[in-house]
């Protein structure tokens, strides 16, 4: 790992992380989760150090996701066991975060997706920013949520989160806020002033109720009463169906339903049935089985045919023409599912 990928230094009382690679929207490397997390471990221990601040370089993103690029290369080389360890230590970091006995922040000023998310909303404290463009857009790209979505899409207000699994929509900063992705609100023109005030002693629910403003109401949050309605279905088969009856309704809702539901029939089949499953599932389980579940998860999906073909079609050729396997929902068996979700022969994930 080049030392420039993700910084590390003590300021104050703060240990500061900086994502540090702005080119590549700060994608999160194997090699930055290893070093994340030994960093942690060690300021854990550190008396001198009270708090810990994650923030990134470049204006763009905090972090647009895991290096997926890198992942699809090792699995199309035959390498998915390789790829698969990535999993295997990104997932303890998010459930060191998670489980961190210290105030853990997390800076948001641009957008954050995937594994990005997996290193900031299961921090303590997350701040959205002007800039704050939340997305969990895995479905389209033959993918799943995860990085401990399946913990946290459940527990978001009404049906928000098996709408942002479905669609991948972005949150704004009042969305985030409104939908408890972010704990706070603070304008991008106060970001100095407040890492200034996080580096010293006073404690960090004491600068960051100083510096917070009110959310307002984001365009997502402001569809909450269509989106829990049309949403609350157990088969992804169901939610279209009342997205396409409510567009044919003529309602205030119609026109948004009909681009949701349209949005929605362009990702992944399966893609789509194990995301909605993975919310209704950890909506039961605690943090540490909805991590295991996803590395069950994860581990299928390295060796299926969407991931790749997803990724090809949006990262790899860019002509945004995925052709999925199964094509259509009505292929996606009640099965097929469930053995994303069986136990795993060769051995479930270690968190600690």
């Amino acid at each position: 790992m080049s030392d420039a990928e993700i910084l590390f230094e003590r300021r104050g009382a703060a240990g500061i992380v900086t994502l540090n690679r702005p080119k590549a929207l700060n994608a999160v490397t194997h090699a930055m989760v290893h070093a994340l997390s030994a960093q942690l471990a060690a300021w854990a221990d550190d008396p001198a150090v009270t708090r810990v601040v994650i923030m990134a370089n470049g204006e763009r993103a905090f972090s647009a996701g895991g290096d997926i690029r890198h992942l699809y290369d090792l699995g199309k080389a035959g390498k998915g066991d390789e790829a698969l360890q990535f999993w295997r230590d990104e997932y303890p970091l998010n459930a060191a975060i998670k489980n961190f006995r210290k105030p853990y922040v997390a800076l948001i000023d641009g957008i954050v997706m995937g594994g990005g998310v997996g290193i900031s909303v299961h921090g303590s404290h997350r701040v959205a920013f002007d800039r704050f463009s939340f997305a969990m857009p895995e479905v389209g790209i033959g993918f799943f949520p995860d990085v401990g979505a399946t913990w946290f899409l459940p527990r978001m207000p009404g049906e928000l989160g098996a709408y942002c699994a479905l669609t991948g929509e972005r949150f704004n900063a009042a969305d985030g806020l409104n939908a408890g992705l972010a704990t706070h609100r603070v304008p991008s023109a106060r970001f100095g002033a407040l890492l200034d005030g996080l580096t010293g002693t006073v404690s960090v629910d004491a600068v960051l109720a100083a510096f917070a403003e009110p959310a307002g109401e984001g365009s997502i949050t402001a569809r909450r009463a269509a989106i829990d309605r049309l949403f609350a279905g157990d088969r992804v088969e169901a939610i279209l169906a009342a997205l396409d009856a409510e567009a044919a309704s003529g309602s205030a809702d119609a026109e948004w339903a009909g681009k949701t539901a349209a949005l929605m029939r362009t990702k992944s089949p399966l893609s789509l049935k194990v995301a909605l499953a993975q919310v209704r599932h950890g909506k039961l389980c605690d943090f540490a089985t909805c991590m295991r579940t996803e590395f069950r998860i994860v581990s299928r999906v390295i060796h299926g045919h969407d991931f790749y073909e997803g990724v090809r079609a949006v990262i790899v050729d860019k002509d945004n023409r995925p052709i999925w396997q199964p094509a259509t929902l009505a292929q996606v068996s009640d099965a097929e599912v469930a053995r994303h979700f069986a136990p795993l022969d060769d051995g479930e994930l270690a968190l600690t």
